[in-house]
């Protein structure tokens, strides 16, 4: 994987777990991941990541990245087969699962869980061959269990 693709799943990242408003605080994100941007350049990743600037519903503005396969494929790297060949196993700990990945594909599968479980799961935490999955409130040990069994491995 190239630096640009490196850089732009870390602001993929960021932007999912952050509420990032403007590109000032975006690049101190990234300074603080180590990556050093001129304005120009994160406004080409941006835009690169068709990233959109959204209203919450308590006011305040913040940069998303809707879900896009050709993004993801051409931009991110990401393939959907991606998590199904990197995913060793699946393990319950009470409502809660872990998923083991092959060493460095954690965030990649964690990103697919993300993106496909919305109703499902609040979301993950990757390292880097482990994926805590936290399911939603109401959510069965049962429906998490078959979605990870099922539509994480087809």
């Amino acid at each position: 994987m190239n630096d640009k693709q490196n850089r732009l799943r870390v602001i993929s990242n960021v932007l999912k777990a952050q509420v990032i408003g403007n590109q000032d605080d975006l690049q101190r994100a990234l300074q603080m991941q180590g990556y050093e941007v001129t304005q120009a350049t994160l406004s080409r990743d941006l835009r690169d990541l068709r990233a959109e600037k959204k209203v919450a519903s308590d006011g305040t503005v913040r940069y998303v990245i809707p879900a896009n396969p050709v993004v993801e494929k051409r931009v991110l790297g990401i393939d959907s087969d991606l998590a199904r060949i990197s995913t060793i196993s699946v393990e319950m700990c009470g409502q809660f699962a872990v998923v083991k990945t092959r060493p460095g594909f954690a965030n990649a599968v964690a990103y697919e869980i993300d993106s496909r479980a919305q109703r499902l799961v609040i979301g993950t935490i990757a390292g880097d061959d482990t994926i805590l999955v936290i399911p939603r409130e109401g959510v069965s040990r049962q429906e998490l269990r078959e979605f990870l069994a099922t539509d994480l491995n087809s």
